[in-house]
């Protein structure tokens, strides 16, 4: 319900307090069990599952894909590897068993990691004009269009890989292009639904379905590659994302004022929760305030450097696994989901306790999504140096990665939802803004690591690693010092900004 004084608790704070966050009331809040927000959430955890099993599917195929990860030697050389061999596999056991007619393409490390990156040249192009027309229209449509689209195309990848390396990297942009619109629309719906003190859980509930999906992702594929071939993933995969929006479009309203089967109760708690920050934005916003506004710039830089780890990870890992530490498919895709079970649990769990944090006014909006997302960044960064000088450790090595995601899931409390607390009403279309620069490092990372790994060697790999920590810090150096938690003055509806003036009028004449 309201606050007492009628202001929503997204309003914007007075001149008396500029210092200050908007006041935040919890009065009279319905079960969120069962309820039609929670149930959203958990419908998004399912479409973000089938989102990433859409994406990094190719991470593990790929290995079964080729004929070898290692380059052609040249002449009589050797091929040389960084670990020794484990016993009873070797040089001539370096390919996997399929069953019989499977196909395998001969294409090298640099090949690879342009395929690897393909998908993000198409996600780019979708994340801004989806996030506005998200936030004009409302984001249903477009995230279950978004994720349909993407696994109807999926289940041509076979037929893409037979044609060439060219056909198949088109086919990948393409289901980018599709599925770039997914993450703006579900902000764009957040925005409507998620009351402030919830933002937190609703949201990292739904987006962790990203980190479980690639958990669950990462060894199925393993398992299906060598027991019924790495065509039947795809086959899966898109299936997967088919089944799902049709529960999606039955299931889901844009906004709870239209939602069929909501009670009143949670509606009216909804719309007075949020005010007026939970309606569209019409067709004008204010671009050129949002291009000098210094918080949305920390949250740009921030989420490019996090991805830059994030998105290493979870499409080179499975080739680590396979050309430095020789694991088979199957252990490579279990090993390589490991990571993100943990950053699952944490992402998850961070979610409840920023909302805690802030319910019970133990700190800011500001200081809670500094803690995270610095937490999120730094810890993360000093495992994946600790993993370059692992060695041929296989249990150091899966130690470190493991816990290098799974305090990394800690960020989504921090910086992935920063946008929602500065521009509640432009959220979808922020989102779309700073995804765009945050998948820059899903196009360029692949193909650095490519380069760096050309020879399979422990100090090229050691270098990715460097890499991705020192912007990882940098990401947070530069949040810790510019980042907020106030909704922005070009954000405030007219209602609001009448508000203020309002409020600015009162104090004036009180101390007259």
């Amino acid at each position: 319900m309201p606050p007492p004084d009628g202001c929503s608790i997204n309003a914007a704070p007075s001149d008396e307090s500029k210092d200050s966050e908007p006041l935040i009331e919890n009065h009279g809040v319905p079960p969120r069990c069962c309820s039609a927000r929670f149930n959203l959430a958990i419908l998004m955890f399912f479409g973000f599952c089938v989102v990433y099993g859409l994406r990094v599917n190719l991470s593990v195929a790929m290995v079964a894909m080729v004929n070898s990860t290692e380059p052609e030697p040249a002449g009589n050389a050797s091929v040389f590897h960084a670990c020794p061999m484990p016993s009873g596999r070797d040089d001539t056991n370096n390919t996997f068993q399929q069953p019989k007619g499977t196909p395998q393409y001969p294409w090298d490390s640099e090949t690879q990691g342009w395929l690897l990156g393909a998908f993000f040249f198409g996600y780019l192009c979708t994340q801004i004009p989806g996030g506005y027309l998200a936030g004009h229209y409302g984001g249903s449509l477009f995230l279950g269009l978004g994720v349909l689209g993407t696994a109807v195309l999926t289940l041509f990848t076979p037929l893409a890989a037979q044609w060439g390396s060219y056909w198949l990297f088109a086919l990948r942009a393409l289901e980018g292009f599709g599925e770039g619109v997914t993450y703006p629309a579900m902000m764009a719906m957040w925005a409507r639904w998620a009351p402030p003190l919830e933002r937190s859980r609703l949201m990292t509930l739904a987006g962790s379905g990203g980190n479980f999906g690639a958990f669950l992702a990462l060894p199925l594929t393993g398992y299906i590659c060598q027991t019924l071939g790495w065509p039947t993933v795809f086959y899966l995969c898109g299936g997967a994302g088919c089944l799902w929006a049709v529960f999606w479009f039955m299931f889901v309203s844009d906004d709870p004022r239209t939602h069929r089967r909501i009670s009143e109760e949670e509606r009216d708690y909804i719309i007075n929760s949020i005010g007026p920050q939970g309606t569209g934005h019409g067709w004008s916003i204010p671009v050129v305030s949002m291009l000098l506004s210094v918080p949305l710039w920390a949250i740009i830089i921030t989420q490019m450097c996090s991805n830059w780890a994030y998105y290493t990870l979870l499409t080179s890992l499975p080739t680590y696994m396979d050309t430095i530490l020789h694991f088979d498919l199957q252990s490579n895709g279990f090993l390589s989901a490991l990571p993100y079970l943990g950053a699952w649990l944490v992402s998850t769990l961070s979610g409840v306790v920023a909302d805690a944090l802030i319910e019970r006014r133990v700190f800011s909006i500001t200081t809670v999504r500094k803690i995270f997302t610095t937490t999120g960044l730094m810890l993360p960064a000093a495992f994946l140096v600790a993993v370059g000088y692992s060695g041929c450790s296989h249990v150091l090595t899966v130690t470190f990665l493991t816990l290098s995601s799974t305090v990394g899931g800690s960020s989504a409390a921090g910086v992935y939802m920063n946008q929602i607390d500065i521009a509640p009403r432009y959220a979808g279309f922020l989102l779309g803004i700073t995804n765009t620069f945050g998948t820059i490092p899903g196009v360029v990372a692949p193909i650095v690591t490519g380069y760096f790994t050309e020879n399979h060697t422990l100090a090229g790999w050691r270098k990715v690693f460097w890499v991705a920590a020192g912007i990882n810090i940098g990401g947070a150096l530069v949040f810790l010092i510019f980042s907020s938690g106030k909704i922005q003055p070009w954000a405030e509806t007219e209602e609001e900004k009448t508000e203020t003036e309002r409020r600015r009028s009162s104090s004036l004449s009180d101390h007259s």
